[in-house]
């Protein structure tokens, strides 16, 4: 049998295959040059243990040569001999372009020992659990801010039950989001995603598991958010108790339909992101001053208060869909996922982000002037920071580049957040 040849980008976007990878592994050329990556051809668990090790290797040594586990388009086992060498298309003395990979099918049952961490590492892709400081920062926000305005304010089991249902709802959500992408399509179509930060968790593309799985795990993920929900409810003051019901139920649903049939937020040209904004700031900051505080919250001078530090919080997190929205634009539009930078383009989207940026600093400014002067510091760095990211951001909008200030605003909301925290402990 011929020996597969394969050479992809950076990114592992397959750039070129010769005919011997065609009869390997069952695919045409057309299926998927410039369109998929390589992590096609492996199963997902060796995707995330061992893939990184070999590209490393093969960088530091000039070549990786092993043996591992490959699967054709029908999904059926291949034991194979691998060989990877970095490439360079303008010679070894300019940056790298890419890898080369020879597979040669070889007569010896392989069998790839897959680490416990590995499938840890597993259900924190499918879930994407890391990106859910998103929402667990605010609530620290709002119990720190009652900690700042008097004693004995809060309730602790209710934070740490309501901590844990936001918890689960967002990895519901998250989980959610990844089926209905996958089902109308949009993850298919996408090829210029930025792995991590844009695209989803690709976790089915990846065989890491499979599409109706995903059905199965959001509901069970929905489920164990709703009886921490009951049980926030049952430790709450019952003054909040109609509160803490409505606005659980709307950011549910929010959430939800975000991806969701029939209303498919994301693709109505701004509800998506809108509902972002809501979802991750004031209804969440409210939400948790609901559940947490030991009084009739409404009727108190720190619904306002709680209301109002929501907005930067989800305004920064808005943010964070737009700029993750620009890698994946192409895509989302040929799905009629119809978000901001799908509707304005991704040169206009730009402004739209700037737009919001000074708008959370504005509100910042407010509540440092209203609640806590030492808010300005929380407003300075995220100014400083901010405006860097979207000089970066002017300048590779329509370039990889753009990933750092991707994983930039990232940070920028979690940083914003935790100065609060500490500008209401430090006093």
């Amino acid at each position: 049998m011929k020996k597969s040849t394969i050479t992809c980008d950076m990114e592992g976007v397959i750039e070129t295959m010769n005919d011997g990878a065609e009869k390997i592994f069952g695919y045409k050329k057309e299926e998927l040059i410039g369109i998929k990556r390589v992590s096609i051809f492996s199963p997902g668990e060796i995707v995330l243990q061992n893939v990184a090790n070999w590209l490393d290797t093969a960088v530091k040594n000039g070549i990786y040569e092993g043996e591992t586990i490959f699967l054709n388009k029908n999904k059926e086992k291949i034991n194979a001999k691998i060989r990877i060498t970095p490439t360079f298309k303008n010679g070894k003395d300019n940056p790298q372009t890419g890898y080369c990979g020879v597979t040669e099918v070889i007569d010896k049952d392989i069998n790839v020992k897959i680490n416990t961490s590995t499938n840890l590492i597993k259900w924190l892709a499918i879930t994407r659990l890391p990106f859910t400081s998103a929402s667990i920062l605010p609530i620290f926000v709002i119990a720190s801010y009652f900690a700042f305005v008097g004693d004995n304010l809060f309730n602790t089991s209710s934070l740490i039950f309501s901590l844990m249902g936001v918890i689960f709802a967002h990895l519901s959500v998250n989980v959610f989001n990844d089926y209905f992408d996958n089902l109308d399509g949009t993850d298919e179509k996408n090829t210029q995603y930025f792995q991590q930060v844009s695209g989803g968790s690709r976790a089915i593309e990846l065989g890491l598991i499979s599409l109706s799985k995903t059905k199965t795990l959001a509901y069970v993920l929905c489920l164990v958010a709703i009886i921490f929900g009951v049980l926030t409810v049952m430790s709450a003051n019952s003054s909040n108790y109609f509160e803490i019901f409505l606005i659980a139920k709307a950011a549910l649903s929010l959430g939800y339909y975000y991806t969701a049939p029939p209303f498919r937020l994301v693709s109505r040209r701004g509800l998506g992101e809108l509902t972002i904004f809501l979802t991750f700031g004031p209804l969440l900051t409210l939400g948790a001053a609901f559940a947490i505080f030991d009084g009739d919250l409404i009727s108190s001078e720190h619904f306002i208060n709680c209301l109002l530090l929501g907005i930067p919080m989800g305004l920064l997190t808005t943010n964070i869909l737009l700029i993750n929205q620009f890698p994946d634009a192409e895509s989302d539009k040929m799905t009629s996922k119809n978000h901001l930078v799908v509707t304005f383009g991704k040169k206009k989207s730009r402004w739209i982000y700037l737009f919001v940026l000074a708008l959370t600093l504005l509100v910042s400014i407010y509540l440092a002037i209203n609640i806590n002067y030492l808010i300005f510091v929380a407003t300075a760095i995220t100014g400083l920071f901010g405006f860097s990211i979207t000089k970066h951001l002017f300048k590779y909008y329509k370039s990889r580049e753009l990933v750092k200030s991707n994983w930039n605003t990232i940070l920028l909301q979690a940083v914003f957040c935790i100065i609060l925290i500490l500008t209401f402990l430090v006093q």
